[in-house]
C-alpha cells in the first residue's frame, strides 16, 4: 500500500493541481509553497483512508448491477484520456498554459484559487471524493478488511497516505524549484509547458496500459514490476531534485 501511495501521487491531475497551487503560493506565501503537495496529500489521503475503512465495513453489503460494475471498472480509463486531451488542447493553443484535470472541476472556484493551508488540505479531500477514488479506496479497503478487519483496513490507508505524501512533497518542492531557478515569468511559462507535456504523455501512457489490460488481462505487469515502476519514478524525481539543488548552489535563484 506504501509503494502503491508513492504510485498515486504521480497522477495526473495530481500533478497538475499541485502545479497551479504551488505557482500560486510561490507568489502569495512563499514560504508555504515548498509544502503545498504535502498538505494535498495529506487532506487526500486522509480522506481516501476513512472512505477505505467505512466502506470497506458494508462492501459485503452492498450489491452492484454488472452495468453499473463495468461501468465503474472503466471509468478510470477513460478520464485518464480526458485528463490527457484536455491538456493537449491546452498546450496546442495560442494562450499561456494552465495544467487541466477533470477533478478540478469539482472543485470551487474560489476555493481553486486559495493559497491557504486550509484550502490546500480541503481541495485534497475533494479530491478523494470524486467516484473513481472512492471507489477503488473501496475496493482495497475491502480487501484489507477481509484480510485483517477494519484495523487492517486503517493501517493500509495510513501506510497509502504516507507513500503520496512523499511523492507528492517531492513533487511540489520540485515544482516549486523548477519556479525559483525559472529566471522570469516568460522562462517559467516554459517549465510550466514542460510539465504539461509530462502530464499528457503519463495520461495517454497511462490510460493505453489500462485499457489494453482490461481487454487482455494477461498483458498485465505483475506486482513486483508495477512496484519497482513506483520506485522508479519516485527516484527520477528524486534524482531531478538533487540536481536542481546542486544547479541552485551554482547560481543565485531568480524570482519568478
Amino acid at each position: 500500500m506504501f509503494m502503491l501511495g508513492l504510485r498515486h501521487g504521480f497522477d495526473p491531475d495530481h500533478i497538475a493541481m499541485i502545479d497551479s497551487m504551488a505557482y500560486r503560493a510561490l507568489d502569495r506565501r512563499p514560504q508555504l509553497a515548498p509544502w503545498v503537495g504535502t498538505l494535498f496529500a495529506l487532506g487526500h489521503g486522509l480522506a481516501v483512508t476513512a472512505i477505505a475503512v467505512a466502506l470497506g465495513a458494508f462492501a459485503s453489503d452492498i450489491a452492484l448491477p454488472h452495468f453499473l460494475r463495468a461501468i465503474l471498472d472503466w471509468l478510470p480509463c477513460i478520464l485518464l484520456f480526458v485528463v490527457g486531451i484536455l491538456n493537449l488542447r491546452e498546450l496546442l493553443s495560442k494562450r499561456a498554459y494552465q495544467p487541466r484535470g477533470w477533478k478540478m472541476r469539482f472543485v470551487p472556484a474560489r476555493l481553486r484559487d486559495s493559497s491557504h493551508p486550509l484550502g490546500i488540505f480541503v481541495i485534497g479531500i475533494l479530491f478523494a471524493l470524486v467516484f473513481d477514488t472512492a471507489t477503488q479506496a473501496a475496493a482495497w479497503g475491502y480487501a484489507a478488511t477481509a484480510t485483517g478487519g477494519s484495523a487492517m483496513a486503517l493501517v493500509a490507508g495510513l501506510a497509502f497516505t504516507v507513500g503520496m505524501t512523499v511523492t507528492d512533497t517531492a513533487d511540489g518542492r520540485l515544482m516549486v524549484r523548477l519556479l525559483r531557478q525559472a529566471g522570469g515569468a516568460v522562462n517559467a511559462a516554459v517549465y510550466r509547458r514542460g510539465i504539461g507535456w509530462i502530464v499528457v504523455v503519463m495520461s495517454f501512457a497511462m490510460g493505453a496500459y489500462a485499457a489494453v489490460t482490461k481487454l487482455r488481462a494477461e498483458a498485465g505487469m505483475d506486482d513486483l514490476f508495477m512496484t519497482l515502476t513506483g520506485a522508479a519514478l519516485f527516484a527520477g524525481a528524486m534524482a531531478a531534485s538533487w540536481i536542481l539543488r546542486w544547479r541552485a548552489r551554482r547560481s543565485p535563484a531568480q524570482p519568478v
